[in-house]
């Protein structure tokens, strides 16, 4: 095991390890419930995607753990499943067969482009200003994204503001729904707010944080995992933890409807009509690229914002990748593991199967080896399982988690040098911008966009190495491709 996953070099030992893999998958296990729900909306049969979701997540995170020997996890993507649904299927009339053969085709382009060393060519031309950026902006993502989900935050909107309501177009006059109101986005007049705490889950949430924030400062063995199992048991008299056991998720269901997923998106309503119509043709091409764009950035932004930070992708490893041949590095082997798992995903019936954000709370419960990713790995196995009992623990019992994790990865950002616009420009677009709007591959492009013109405005444009450059306009015509669909 130690030879294996070369524990002592990395300077961890087994039961650290496996203690990171369990809070890793506990900070991600909410993606066994929310994907089925955002891809059955599509048509497809929810317990088939959530036996797909396990696989592709088990299969995937098992890979980069043996493979590349990193503490990362796969899953479905959040982000990229709502575009699945919402973007390929409801606004654009693809069927879901079709959509998944989109995905199996950004998955197999993700290979190609890792096989080629596009991936890692892009790495390497970012400049390490924008790298520390990024990092604190995966710090700043995390921490947001524990914010929203421990029920911190409120927002408010007047009707003015309202665009649209269970993806139809706002109307004032409608005074009611048919089965009620599923989704409501805003513009730019939201207004947030922290909420007064007479909500049971948001003061479960901040004894939580308080709970987590004492043994983490402690330095308890296992803070953060521990942190999680406190504040759910504290959940169970406060009625946010529920003991309600759901039969719902279960592996009997699930084995019984994968066949309707399991290689649909090679039949004859998949791939098999995907370019059989001619004006669709160019649609489906933007559309592909539209989902190998955010799925490829996503993940560098993962690698870079965690690895660089806490010496996982050392700077050893950062030459050999630079330098070597083949998968002559770690970084290397991960980015091959994280392009294979979209294909694997979509032949068993899910959207694009990406390196999760949420990975940084196992490494900042010390993970630092694959032993992380193979345990959580065969937590996913055993989900398929126990579905009713992880569902149990509830969502503000991890959020603080998040949060903590968040404040820990923002430390990269002292490496920027804040005094001088030009430095400081682009990193706050890469970091701070990259939170608030909620996405790693728009946070990037937005620290991309604003180096490549403050290099422009000081006649410096030679500092921007060309594939820089190539990937910024390719960001800017995805805005435009977006834009069209």
């Amino acid at each position: 095991m130690d030879h294996f996953f070369q524990l002592k070099a990395n300077g961890t030992t087994t039961g650290r390890e496996i203690l990171a893999g369990l809070t890793t998958f506990f900070a991600m296990s909410y993606i066994l419930f929310v994907n089925p729900q955002v891809l059955s909306l599509a048509g497809m049969p929810s317990q088939a995607v959530f036996l797909a979701t396990i696989i592709a997540s088990a299969v995937g995170t098992l890979f980069m753990g043996l493979f590349a020997n990193v503490p990362y996890a796969l899953a479905p993507g959040m982000g990229l499943n709502a575009f699945f649904t919402y973007t390929v299927v409801f606004a654009l009339d693809y069927s879901w067969q079709q959509a998944l053969a989109m995905v199996f085709i950004c998955g197999l382009i993700n290979i190609l482009i890792t096989v080629t060393k596009v991936r890692k060519l892009i790495i390497t031309a970012i400049p390490e200003s924008l790298q520390h950026a990024i990092g604190g902006g995966i710090g700043v993502f995390v921490a947001y994204i524990g914010l929203k989900n421990a029920g911190f935050l409120q927002f408010t909107s007047d009707s003015s503001n309202i665009l649209s309501i269970n993806n139809a177009a706002y109307n004032a006059g409608t005074t009611s729904y048919k089965d009620g109101v599923t989704g409501v986005v805003t513009g730019g007049g939201i207004v947030p707010a922290l909420v007064n705490f007479t909500q049971s889950g948001a003061l479960l949430a901040l004894i939580g944080l308080f709970v987590m924030a004492i043994l983490v400062i402690k330095k308890v063995p296992g803070a953060v995992l521990l942190g999680i199992v406190i504040t759910t048991i504290i959940g169970i008299p406060m009625g946010v933890t529920s003991l309600d056991f759901s039969a719902n998720n279960s592996l009997g269901h699930a084995i019984g409807q994968l066949s309707t997923t399991f290689g649909a998106a090679f039949s004859a309503k998949g791939m098999g009509s995907l370019f059989t119509s001619p004006d669709k043709i160019v649609i489906s091409l933007m559309t592909i690229f539209a989902f190998s764009f955010s799925d490829t950035f996503d993940t560098l932004g993962t690698f870079i914002g965690t690895g660089r930070r806490t010496g996982i992708f050392s700077d050893a490893d950062e030459i050999a990748m630079e330098t070597g041949h083949g998968f002559s590095s770690k970084m290397d082997k991960a980015l091959f593991a994280d392009s294979i798992a979209t294909s694997i995903g979509a032949i068993f019936g899910t959207s694009n199967t990406t390196t999760y954000v949420e990975s940084a709370a196992g490494i900042g419960a010390g993970g630092r080896t694959g032993l992380t990713s193979v345990t959580t790995a065969a937590c996913f196995l055993l989900s398929a399982v126990f579905a009713p009992l992880i569902s149990i623990v509830p969502t503000q019992a991890v959020a603080p988690a998040l949060i903590l994790v968040g404040v820990m990865m923002v430390s990269s950002l002292k490496e920027i040098d804040w005094s001088s616009m030009e430095e400081a420009l682009p990193a706050f677009m890469a970091s701070v911008v990259m939170g608030l709007i909620y996405n790693i591959s728009y946070g990037i492009a937005a620290g991309f966009i604003f180096y490549c013109l403050v290099k422009i405005l000081t006649g410096k444009i030679r500092d921007i190495h060309p594939v820089l450059g190539i990937a910024t306009i390719g960001f800017i015509l995805n805005f435009i491709v977006l834009a069209v669909l």
